[in-house]
């Protein structure tokens, strides 16, 4: 297919050529005018393929990005990496979703779900819910259409942590599958009490539990930040605190769960902290640390000093940062992600989902593929001693109270 390609390309580059030659003689019959006519079509077929060899991307097929009615294709298509194999499939199943746009309207929630294989494990990381009601649905539908076994929530699920705010999680027992939270810096006692009532709910503070099949451990931040005269957990760092007491409060925050995964009985497959910051304090000690508070999306590889690799993803706000969202020119969109774990709770790929925010109507999916699978840690280091720890790449982030 490569040398057909390439002889494809030889051919149409002559023809153009020939053609711009034929046409300068029909229209001026001046030798150095056809030749000149003729090095202007070289060039210009030059720079096209110059322009084509540094934008070409051999694996985008594996990592495709969905946009508006094409954010159904994982669905309808199944697993991405799979496409280059089956291209007439793929491109007869792409002509419907266009060709069929009211009928894809009214069967969207019936669509199967992208399944790599019967043991796979798919869970929903959701995080800084803000109080906003429209993150439900959309949570409760992905977890329909994509048959999640679990919701992961990294805090800030609540805006000041009150009684009157208790009410907002009661949707948590209508998803029917586990829902595994931690507080974040606007979530109190009260707001981790009310999940804890509900039936499918797992609340993490410093514990690992075993959930869907998948090891995860996790723990509250440490800070508690909507308001200086409101009570919220004990031992908590308030907001008005100085920046180096908050740093301390989150390094230590992710070096005692850290502690709390070595003594493990099971290897720990997912680790959770509402803010990236304490994510440091576990590079080297669990393949995979979830984390959310910055109201946007990053990835990290976290080192350890043992040379150790930990995959740090910071998830977006679900319920689009809540009334904050509206603050700047454009508002903060819903995002969420499935996340895919084969049997042994190795994560080979994962679907961020982005929803317009408010007063917006798009949608779009992108899927990564997971090249080098990340092998799950053992809870000690080979001498028994507790792994190396690192803060993030690059800069290590500040404090916030997002």
């Amino acid at each position: 297919m490569q040398r057909g390609a390439t002889r494809l390309a030889f051919q149409s580059a002559g023809a153009a050529v020939l053609g711009a030659m034929a046409l300068s003689a029909l229209v001026y019959r001046d030798m150095r005018r056809i030749a000149a006519c003729a090095s202007v079509a070289v060039l210009i077929i030059a720079s096209s393929a110059v322009a084509a060899l540094v934008t070409f991307r051999p694996n985008s097929v594996e990592e495709p990005q969905y946009h508006g009615l094409l954010a159904n294709a994982p669905a309808v298509i199944g697993d991405a990496r799979s496409i280059a194999n089956r291209f007439d499939a793929y491109k007869a199943e792409l002509q419907r979703l266009v060709n069929n746009v009211s009928r894809l309207y009214g069967t969207v929630s019936t669509l199967p779900v992208y399944q790599p294989d019967a043991g796979t494990v798919r869970a929903l990381h959701v995080s800084d819910l803000h109080l906003n009601p429209a993150a439900w649905p959309i949570i409760k539908t992905v977890v329909q259409q994509y048959q999640i076994n679990l919701v992961i929530d990294t805090g800030d699920i609540n805006d000041w942590g009150t009684a009157m705010e208790s009410s907002f999680v009661d949707s948590i027992g209508s998803l029917g599958v586990p829902y595994v939270y931690i507080r974040g810096n606007h979530d109190s006692d009260l707001t981790a009490a009310a999940i804890a009532k509900q039936p499918n709910a797992i609340v993490l503070e410093n514990k690992v539990a075993k959930v869907a099949g998948l090891t995860i451990a996790g723990i509250g931040d440490p800070r508690f930040t909507p308001d200086k005269g409101t009570t919220g957990h004990a031992g908590h760092i308030t907001q008005g605190a100085p920046a180096h007491q908050e740093a301390d409060a989150l390094a230590a925050s992710g070096e005692s769960l850290a502690t709390a995964i070595r003594g493990s009985k099971e290897p720990v497959e997912i680790a959770l902290v509402h803010d990236p910051v304490s994510a440091g304090g576990l590079a080297g000690a669990v393949p995979v640390v979830l984390a959310g508070h910055l109201h946007h999306r990053e990835t990290q590889t976290l080192h350890s000093a043992g040379g150790k690799q930990t995959f740090l993803m910071v998830q977006g706000s679900t319920g689009g940062a809540g009334l904050r969202g509206l603050e700047g020119e454009q508002p903060t969109p819903l995002e969420m992600s499935v996340l895919y774990f084969d049997p042994k709770g190795v994560l080979q790929a994962y679907d961020d989902i982005t929803l317009g925010g408010t007063g917006e109507a798009q949608a779009s999916i992108n899927r990564h593929v997971i090249k080098d699978n990340l092998n799950p840690l053992p809870s000690l280091a080979p001498d028994g001693s507790a792994p190396g720890s690192a803060s993030p790449s690059g800069a290590s982030p500040s404090p916030s109270r997002s």
